[in-house]
């Protein structure tokens, strides 16, 4: 099945820079939150644990605490907030108030890579899936499980990835002194 925006439920779309440059506000909104994933995981891809644990200063930020954080995200924006399901392990054993600032960080230490790079991956599925079901059946107006418009929650899903992808650029460079804006053409599509 292919959405009302020519996406398959779950998949990433394909990059087109003509509908990126073109598009209406459905295939922006899309787009953007896409894109910003992808230099995301750019920025997370091919670090060990040592990479992944780095810290800057006295903050608690990581880029493996922003591979949980944003799983989380995913799970409470697409699944929640959006589509009104159950969240999936491990945040069906979350609490919403008081796990929000510090859960992901703290845990994060103790999880091997590839299972954090795993876990936002499968949620970026859920999430794709959980939007194009919504998206087929109308515009960003509609309104979500929790009663804010579509395009609402997208704009500050945006918001979380643009401001995050900043700190992972940061984190990365002074892991290993990469830098860029984005990823080369062939990096793949998480």
């Amino acid at each position: 099945m292919t959405s009302a925006f020519g996406f398959t439920p779950g998949q990433p779309p394909e990059w087109d820079i003509e509908r990126f440059m073109r598009g209406d506000e459905v295939d922006t909104a899309v787009i953007t939150l896409e894109r910003n994933r992808r230099a995301f995981a750019w920025k997370c891809a091919d670090l060990g644990a040592e990479g992944l644990a780095l810290r800057l200063g006295a903050s608690s930020v990581t880029l493996g605490g922003l591979l949980k954080h944003l799983a989380w995200v995913e799970e409470l924006y697409f699944q929640n907030r959006l589509s009104g399901r159950q969240f999936m392990a491990p945040f069906d054993q979350l609490d919403l108030e008081r796990d929000w600032e510090t859960w992901a960080w703290i845990t994060a230490a103790d999880d091997p890579p590839d299972a954090l790079r795993a876990l936002w991956t499968e949620t970026l599925y859920r999430s794709r899936e959980a939007l194009a079901e919504v998206l087929a059946r109308g515009g960003l107006e509609q309104k979500t499980a929790d009663g804010m418009s579509v395009r609402r929650l997208l704009a500050d899903i945006i918001e979380e990835y643009a401001r995050h992808t900043g700190h992972a650029d940061l984190l990365r460079e002074h892991v290993d002194g990469a830098t860029g804006e984005g990823p080369p053409k062939d990096f793949p599509v998480p």
